[in-house]
């Protein structure tokens, strides 16, 4: 037997074990994963980097409280028995029934381009229309991914968000897994949203996909993330990375309708960073988790570049949604517009944390802003952080900020037509959110709609 069949032997033995590590964290568990995915030895080096900045960085000291994080009664990798499938009909019926309860086959039959489905660590299922294949669109698995294009997945990882950004980027990158990587050739135009689903299946389970999105010069596309968890006592993690590199001239939408169970501290890390005249669109639903820290950020890099974060949250009881977004203006000409919705009802919190930075060299730049609260009780509580710093010169900057509940003389006038006072306040936060739900795909916009009155049922009233 040659040195390749052998060692080609021994990776397929590997791959056949399954790789059940204990609860905490330590370089040997971070040597393990990398160990077990075959990984070159600049990513095990990456991950083992990282791990060492993890230990370094410390908690936030401000915002929510996570006191509740224990780093070593998590689980950071668990594999799905199956790995990856070719087809719907190779997975497995407990994981299939989930995601039909999701309605991924349905919507995939009638207008996806793709789908990417992650099981706890493991991509499980998996398809790209050939139309996409024959222009040179890459959708695949991150793991895939850096098999199959490793030198374009080590020139972009960390270079959006490096390691050293914050603790839970440097966790995420010392035991990432799954997620997805794309990348759309020059001037391809992907019409059809690419969509990935992720959900968390197991107590005391933390989740770390990393997403890699490149679109080069001139293409567009429009990326979907859903998120679900079932209620389990114990709490889980889930800390992604998305990376987006926008080319000169491109444009991406990443639009995530988030739904974890409230037993989950989702704390994530999302940027972009946008060449000239490059266009990128964060639409952001933050509904369930226990805690969530999430602020899609926007580096304008290039002339004329422009950024939109447009965000939704809401919060119930046990609930702290500490959301927003932050844009840095690093060139000339560029524009940012920054709409955050939030809804506190039964006693739950939320915050909208914001950055504006215009740099000293960045001239006639176009900023807007404005964040809008909907407190539905007395027991709820909305909170309003911006920062705003302008130092080029020419800057038109706008800012906006309400705090509401439901009026009576709009229940009133709803109520005079015919409706009932329950569908009267659901058509009232229905408007609330309608600019942020005529910004997704209808049938997720009815979906969203449907989360936000389940989430509501008996706060009004």
């Amino acid at each position: 037997m040659d040195t390749q069949t052998l060692t080609n032997e021994i990776s397929s033995r590997k791959k056949k074990i399954m790789l059940k590590p204990e609860k905490g964290i330590s370089s040997s568990l971070v040597e393990q994963i990398s160990d077990y995915k075959s990984e070159p030895e600049w990513m095990r080096n990456y991950r083992l980097k990282s791990f060492e900045v993890f230990k370094e960085k410390k908690m936030p000291a401000w915002g929510p409280d996570l006191s509740g994080v224990n780093f070593d009664d998590i689980y950071y990798y668990s594999q799905s028995s199956i790995g990856e499938a070719d087809s719907w009909e190779e997975v497995p019926k407990q994981i299939k029934d989930t995601y039909v309860k999701l309605g991924i086959p349905e919507a995939e039959q009638k207008y996806l381009a793709g789908v990417k489905a992650q099981w706890d660590s493991e991509v499980v299922y998996g398809s790209v229309l050939k139309t996409l294949k024959k222009k040179g669109v890459v959708f695949m698995s991150m793991d895939e991914g850096l098999e199959k294009y490793p030198d374009l997945v080590r020139r972009f990882i960390g270079s959006v968000v490096p390691p050293e950004d914050n603790k839970f980027a440097a966790l995420n990158s010392a035991v990432w897994s799954g997620g997805s990587f794309l990348y759309v050739p020059k001037g391809v135009k992907v019409d059809m949203p690419l969509q990935a689903y992720f959900r968390i299946n197991a107590r005391r389970m933390g989740q770390f996909e990393r997403t890699l999105i490149v679109a080069d010069e001139g293409s567009f596309v429009h990326y979907l993330e859903g998120c679900t968890s079932p209620i389990y006592t114990s709490n889980s993690l889930h800390a992604g990375v998305v990376e987006i590199i926008v080319k000169k001239g491109a444009r991406v939408r990443y639009t995530t309708v988030q739904n974890w169970s409230k037993n989950v501290y989702n704390l994530v890390t999302k940027r972009a960073k946008v060449e000239e005249e490059g266009i990128v669109e964060w639409v952001d639903f933050n509904g369930g988790s226990k805690v969530t820290m999430k602020y899609p950020s926007v580096y304008l890099v290039g002339k004329k570049a422009r950024g939109d974060v447009l965000s939704l949250s809401m919060a119930g009881a046990g609930q702290y949604q500490d959301t927003g977004g932050k844009v840095l203006h690093l060139a000339s000409e560029t524009s940012s517009r920054i709409i955050s919705k939030s809804i506190s009802y039964k006693g739950g919190r939320t915050s909208y944390r914001g950055l504006v930075r215009v740099a000293k060299n960045a001239k006639d730049c176009k900023v807007k802003v404005n964040c809008d609260a909907l407190i539905l009780d007395k027991k709820s509580r909305s909170d309003t952080y911006p920062v705003m710093s302008i130092l080029g010169k020419g800057a038109f900057v706008e800012h906006e900020a309400s705090v509401s509940k439901i009026e009576e003389e709009k229940l009133f006038y709803l109520e005079s037509r015919g409706l009932g006072k329950s569908d009267s306040e659901m058509m009232i936060v229905n408007g609330f959110i309608e600019p942020i739900t005529r910004e997704i795909p209808f049938e997720y916009a009815i979906e969203l709609n449907r989360l936000v009155k389940l989430e509501m049922e008996g706060s009004m009233g």
